[in-house]
């Protein structure tokens, strides 16, 4: 099975445009209980989030709650709730990573979650959060182009040399 998924990964200014191309205002306000929030045509961040990288990930999923949510999702035990936060959330991660940013990973020979993150520009958190989300939607692993991706233990696999050169990323 070849699968594809997204990793265009976009800074945070990028995001800041695609919004407004989009006809959202996006604000950096003060937030007690989220990093960021959307109502209508408006998406809040808190400003005291200390790194581009780490907003460019609040925003990427609020922008994919713009898209794929419907109403006030807020209440996460109710479950139509939980599976629309989800959604966004694995949207947000094909965008700002995907498997594509796992490969960028492989063959820029990261060797642990602190500088795949870096190397991808988001936090380890979101970084960590998304391969566990990619865990249980590819299971053991998945195929794209020419390469197989082993989800636990995290590898990668160029199936040109073989499956004796797996290269674990962490």
């Amino acid at each position: 099975i070849t699968t594809w998924e997204g990793g265009v990964h976009l800074t945070y200014d990028q995001l800041l445009d695609s919004a407004d191309q989009e006809g959202l205002a996006v604000k950096e306000v003060s937030l007690s209980t989220h990093d960021g929030l959307i109502r209508d045509k408006c998406i809040a961040i808190r400003k005291d989030i200390p790194t581009q990288a780490k907003k460019a990930c609040v925003l990427a999923e609020e922008l994919e709650h713009h898209y794929t949510s419907a109403g006030n999702i807020l209440d996460q035990s109710k479950t139509e709730n939980i599976k629309q936060e989800q959604k966004a959330q694995m949207w947000a991660y094909n965008k700002q990573i995907g498997l594509s940013g796992i490969l960028s990973a492989y063959q820029y020979d990261c060797r642990n979650l602190h500088e795949m993150a870096e190397h991808l520009d988001v936090t380890e958190i979101f970084l960590k959060d998304a391969l566990d989300s990619y865990l249980l939607k590819y299971e053991k692993c998945t195929v794209i182009d020419n390469y197989m991706i082993f989800f636990e233990p995290l590898g990668v696999v160029d199936m040109n040399y073989g499956i004796e050169q797996r290269r674990y990323l962490l």
